[in-house]
Formats: C-alpha cells, sequence, structure tokens
C-alpha cells in the first residue's frame, strides 16, 4: 500500500483518488476550496435554500470513463438520459434529431432527412462533408493545423448552415468557435457520438445538483480515500530528481507518488519549471442565465435555439426555470447583468411565445471565465504527459495529453492516466482508462 497525495479536487483529481484508493492504496486528495468538482459545481442562491449549478453540464454516452467514473463513486443513477434532440426555430418550429431503426452509421438518415430547419440542398451538402468527415477520419494529417470552419468552408459548407447544423453541436460540445477550433476536435466529436454507435449521440443531464454529484460526503465513502478541503497547496518541496512534500497552510503532506490535477494557470504559478510553453494555453468562457418565471414556458426538456446566441436552453422546473448556456461567450464577458438578462429574455420570446406574458420572477447569471482550454489549432503537441521530470510526480487534468477536448471525460481520462503512471512507478501496472467507443 502507497500513499498519494493528489493536490485538486476536480473531476481529474478525484478520478485520479478514486481509481487509486480502490486498488489498495492511500489517497489523499487536497482541495483549496470548500467543495469538491472544480468548474462541475453548484452552490446555495443568496438569501435561500435554493441550489443552482454554475452552468449546465452534460455528458454523452460516448462519454466512457467518465460513466466509469460515476460507477465508481456510486453515482451512476444520477444521469437522466435523453434520446432526442430539439430543435427549435424563431417563431417556435420544432425538429426532432434522434437515432432511428438502421444501425450505425446509418441510424440518423431518416432523422436527419425530415429535420425542418434545414432546406434538401443543405442537406445534401452536409451529407457530403459527413460522408468525408466518415472518410478523413483518421486519415488525414492537417486536421490540428487547421481549423474546423477552415475544413467545413472546403467543403462547401454554407454560412446557414454551418450555423444551423454543425456549430450547435461542436461548439457547445468543445466550448470554442469554429474558427477558432481545430479541425481535429470537430471530427472526434462528430465520430463518437454520431457515428460509432447507435446509443454513443444520448444526451446525459445530472438529476441531483453537482455538488451533491461529486461532493466530499460521497467521494468519503471510498474506503482509502481522503478528501480535505480549504487545503491549498503553497509549493511543491523537491529534492534531486523526487517530490517530498506538498507544502499546505495546514503544514506539508508527506507522500510515496504526488499527483498535481491543476488548472494550468494554478500550476503555472505553482510549479513553472513544469513547461516549457505556458502562453500556448488560452482559456475559452462559459456564461449559465438562469431565469424564473411565474408560469411555465416551454414543455421541453431541453432545446438548441436556431439563429440565437443564446444556443441551449434546459428545462431546470416544469418549465417556470430554465437555463440558458453559451459557449465561447467572449461576447457577454463585458455585458452588465441587467443587460444580460434582459436580451436573453428578450431573445427566449422568439422562440417561445408564452415568454411574453410571464414574469421573471428572479434571474441569476454565471460567467466562468476559465471554463476549458481554448482547443485551438497548434495545441496538441504542446499538452504535457502525466510523466514529468521528476519520477513520483504526475500531472492530470483536462489541458493535459488526453486525446479530448476539455471536456469531463477528458478530466477524468487525464486523471485515470495518471493513477496508471503512479501504479507504474510502484511496480503494480493496472489499466483505468477504457478504449473510445468504436
Amino acid at each position: 500500500m502507497a500513499r498519494i497525495a493528489i493536490a485538486g479536487g476536480g473531476l481529474a483529481g478525484l478520478a485520479a483518488g478514486a481509481a487509486l484508493a480502490q486498488s489498495g492504496h492511500e489517497a489523499t486528495v487536497l482541495e483549496a476550496r470548500a467543495w469538491t468538482g472544480g468548474r462541475a459545481s453548484s452552490w446555495p442562491l443568496p438569501g435561500g435554500d435554493e441550489v443552482i449549478d454554475n452552468c449546465q453540464h452534460i455528458l454523452l454516452k460516448c462519454c466512457v470513463n467518465l460513466l466509469d467514473f460515476y460507477r465508481r463513486i456510486g453515482a451512476e443513477n444520477e444521469i437522466e438520459f435523453y434520446r432526442r434532440f430539439y430543435y427549435v426555430e424563431p417563431g417556435g418550429r420544432t425538429s426532432i434529431f434522434s437515432a432511428g431503426l438502421l444501425p450505425a452509421p446509418l441510424h440518423f438518415s431518416g432523422s436527419f432527412a425530415g429535420l425542418k430547419f434545414l432546406s434538401a440542398g443543405e442537406k445534401l451538402a452536409a451529407a457530403r462533408a459527413l460522408a468525408a468527415l466518415l472518410r478523413e477520419s483518421g486519415r488525414r494529417r492537417d486536421l490540428d493545423a487547421i481549423t474546423m470552419r477552415a475544413w467545413l468552408e472546403e467543403k462547401r459548407q454554407g454560412g446557414r448552415l454551418i450555423s444551423r447544423f454543425w456549430a450547435p453541436v461542436l461548439v457547445s460540445a468543445i466550448n470554442e468557435d469554429l474558427d477558432r477550433m481545430a479541425a481535429s476536435h470537430g471530427f472526434q466529436v462528430f465520430r463518437l457520438a454520431f457515428f460509432a454507435s447507435k446509443d454513443g449521440y444520448q444526451m446525459g443531464v445530472p438529476r441531483v445538483p453537482l455538488g451533491e454529484l461529486y461532493g466530499a460526503g460521497r467521494l468519503r465513502r471510498i474506503h482509502g480515500l481522503d478528501v480535505r478541503l480549504r487545503t491549498k497547496v503553497n509549493a511543491v518541496r523537491m529534492e534531486t530528481d523526487r517530490v517530498m512534500a506538498l507544502e499546505t497552510d495546514a503544514g506539508p503532506v508527506e507522500a510515496d507518488v504526488f499527483i498535481l490535477a491543476l488548472p494550468f494557470h494554478v500550476l503555472r504559478t505553482l510549479l513553472p519549471e513544469a513547461l516549457p510553453d505556458w502562453d500556448a494555453f488560452l482559456y475559452s468562457p462559459i456564461a449559465g442565465i438562469h431565469l424564473w418565471f411565474d408560469r411555465p414556458v416551454t414543455e421541453l426538456p431541453h432545446a438548441v435555439l436556431l439563429d440565437s446566441p443564446f444556443q441551449w436552453l434546459f428545462n431546470k422546473g416544469e418549465g417556470r426555470q430554465v437555463q440558458l448556456v453559451v459557449s465561447a461567450a467572449r461576447f457577454l464577458l463585458d455585458w452588465p447583468r441587467e443587460r444580460v438578462i434582459q436580451e436573453a429574455v428578450a431573445d427566449l420570446a422568439r422562440y417561445f411565445p408564452a415568454v411574453l406574458k410571464a414574469r421573471v420572477e428572479k434571474a441569476h447569471v454565471v460567467k466562468e471565465v476559465r471554463a476549458t482550454f481554448s482547443a485551438a489549432p497548434g495545441l496538441e503537441a504542446k499538452r504535457p504527459r502525466a510523466e514529468t521530470r521528476w519520477r513520483n510526480l504526475f500531472l492530470a487534468g483536462d489541458w493535459t495529453q488526453t486525446g479530448w477536448p476539455s471536456t469531463m471525460e477528458g478530466a477524468v481520462r487525464s486523471g485515470y492516466r495518471a493513477a496508471e503512471a503512479a501504479c507504474r512507478l510502484l511496480g503494480e501496472p493496472r489499466r483505468f482508462l477504457l478504449p473510445d467507443i468504436g
């Protein structure tokens, strides 16, 4: 049995800790804040007992490692999966996208043909591009060097087709604009979610607040896993090629193996020599707009808002409480709260006429400036591996080399990779990382 100290109580650190503890080691997770989950967190609203998530976090069934992590912590039954995607146009016309009877990769053929928001010509152009995506996936070598928009334009996808068909999926999945996103990530999303299996696209939404889903109480039920909140790591004590301890406000934490599962801007300050090029890593923001109405405004569980800057709607309470999610939300960062709410409500009324008769009882705006890393072309080669120059120190985090963009799946993958590296060092090789579907 070895002692492993993990700095960071986000999904990467928790995944590493759970895997190692369930393998018979003593894993200690050190989290600076008063809650676990990192950017997947929730908190009570001021002046009341109501709890909201910082932003709507979803997963797809192709996120096999995230689902494995949920099983490890006993949260697998807290996710509700949806087989239908709803696309709503201004005026309220709704299209449904879902799998049909045919096997993958043809299972969306009938649903795709019936989409009302695309013309026949646009559907034909999109089908050609999808066929090219399947053909070029794994074969084309420049996909990390070009943007997804450049690839789409190469395939003669018109502006309306890009904004209505490609962008709603890709911008929300990767949290980046198409002209800033490496094409390799766009390929991966479509390949795994829509082509690799018949159910990989199904969207999972937590039934409970994120603070409950990833809460320290749930995690502490795992034998061998110790979660210490409000314990900030201030320094890493080294000796030649080894780490000896993590220095915290509560004193040093000694261990046999150390994992730093921290955001890159935090690690840059804590251990600047860990990476040769920090400037390549940038953030992309997400905004969550929570609205409470005095009456229901929709019966849909969720919806893509076509031709809207506010992108996605999630029904959080019988149509009276909704959340709008804006990915790559740079344009919102400088808006005052009042403008965000006013424009969001006015825009929502274009899709759901009931909003015009409803009164906003309360509203809350969350702007996550450091929501995810920007999945820019050329970044993939600069993302670090779990191993470092210090033999008993490993890195984790969705920004490290995971094979995925900045997602909850990517975070868990990084934690599993760091845990595997730790086990190899200890002479007990184990496999935690599950292969992608397909």
